[in-house]
């Protein structure tokens, strides 16, 4: 068994901090803990590892005290809550689990930081369902990537490297003839789009707001339309024909976006245009759609709630069974109705997503750095998933789970040990009331 509080060197170390999962880094661990990415890194990984060990204590208004003691004012806070609301979420899946069986219990409602961006994809899934791709499929078999408003390495530094340039395939496809297409945004890093033989990707830039009138008018060439325009939002019909063209000459095209980034009203609506115009494509060709998501453990947020509710993240337990609503259950609906008389916030995997102003009873579960502008009712310090303990999380196309490993030895405790020892709390509190009428 591997002793956790000595120097050693750790290979296939799986990173949570973003949706492509790397899991083939190699980290350093001096004596103290500190720990170090020396093979494979991005600098998302190496920030997410390399932040100096801390264990601070809980606090309660602001004061130090032991854990129990901020359990039991955690549990207090739920206790008098008639309308709690769990957010945030920044957790891995048993982290996740322990919430919904407290979030069940106390009838609290659900919903992630990134939800605002998610709810896109989510929409769209409910209206009218969508054909997708796995980052496997696009590994081996994809020939042509048109990239909808991204650059995509903003957020997953490694997926040019891993998913799109990678020398081998189940296949044998050279992948050095693969061809890049940027659609919509300003201003994007696109060198990460030159192949390996030097050819640089094709830019269709414009207004990221201009985005939807852009996907519109390339789903309408799609169908076969005449657009009477010359230029759309600045790009040229006859560029977008072309476009049009090459994706149905494609043997496998993949269109990809990001729907956070995509902040403009209506978006969802630029989400459905793009996945219809893949159904379209597949009349003819092979082509399949690829969200780009797992940002903050939003995927596994969403699976756990989905398989355990029925429903996805936007949900409440207010009624005692589970309900879903995109728009009322949104944290920051909640907040600005004061409908939410609690707020537990979660964000265990990145210090700086501290929670949103409010003046409700605020109680964070988060990253041991953290730092706070308003001290919150109660802060208790968890432990990094994949770095103080083990855990599991989801990738962002939601159809591989991966272990993460625990490389040193931590005093913090896990968000699922916390959110345990509180709802025992409550339900022991429940049974000596009972036991006193």
């Amino acid at each position: 068994m591997e002793n956790l509080s000595q120097a050693s060197t750790v290979e296939t170390v799986t990173c949570p901090f973003c949706g492509l999962l790397c899991d083939d880094l190699s980290v350093d661990r001096d004596s103290s803990g500190n720990l170090n990415v020396i093979e494979n890194g991005c600098a998302k990984s190496i920030t997410f590892f390399g932040r100096p060990v801390v264990t601070p204590s809980p606090r309660i208004a602001g004061k130090p005290v032991e854990l129990k003691a901020a359990i039991a004012k955690a549990a207090e806070i739920l206790g008098a809550a008639k309308q709690p609301l769990f957010s945030g979420l920044g957790t891995e899946v048993y982290g996740m689990r322990a919430v919904m069986n407290l979030a069940e219990s106390t009838n609290a409602t659900l919903d992630h930081m990134n939800s605002n961006g998610f709810m896109r994809n989510i929409q769209v899934v409910q209206n009218s369902g969508w054909l997708i791709t796995t980052l496997t499929e696009v590994k081996n078999r994809m020939d042509l990537l048109v990239i909808v408003g991204t650059d995509i390495v903003s957020i997953f530094p490694r997926f040019f490297e891993r998913e799109v340039w990678n020398k081998e395939t189940m296949y044998g496809q050279d992948t050095s003839k693969r061809e890049i297409v940027y659609l919509g945004g300003r201003d994007l890093d696109t060198s990460a789009g030159i192949s390996p033989d030097g050819r640089k990707p094709e830019v269709l830039p414009c207004d990221m707001d201009k985005l939807p009138d852009v996907v519109s008018a390339l789903r309408a060439i799609v169908l076969g339309k005449k657009l009477h325009a010359t230029e759309v939002a600045g790009i040229a019909v006859a560029d977008l024909e072309k476009l049009a063209q090459r994706m149905k000459a494609a043997k496998y095209s993949v269109t990809t976006w990001a729907a956070g980034t995509l902040a403009f009203p209506q978006a969802e609506l630029t989400v459905q245009n793009v996945t219809e115009l893949v159904k379209v494509l597949n009349k003819d060709t092979r082509a399949a759609g690829l969200p780009l998501g797992g940002i903050e453990g939003d995927m596994n947020a969403n699976q756990v709630c989905t398989w355990i509710s029925g429903y996805p993240m936007r949900t409440s337990y207010a009624r005692s069974f589970p309900e879903h609503d995109s728009y009322h259950f949104s944290t920051d609906r909640q907040l600005s109705s004061n409908e939410a008389d609690a707020l537990f916030w979660v964000s265990s995997f990145n210090p700086d997503r501290t929670p949103p102003a409010t003046n409700i009873p605020t109680v964070v579960f988060a990253h041991a750095q953290m730092k706070l502008e308003k001290e919150p009712e109660v802060f208790i310090p968890v432990g990094l998933p994949g770095a103080d303990h083990r855990g599991i999380a989801f990738r962002s196309d939601n159809v591989v789970s991966l272990p993460l490993q625990q490389l040193r030895n931590s005093t913090l405790p896990t968000l699922a040990e916390v959110f345990s020892a509180i709802e025992l709390t409550i339900t022991n509190s429940a049974l000596v009331a009972s036991e006193d009428k």
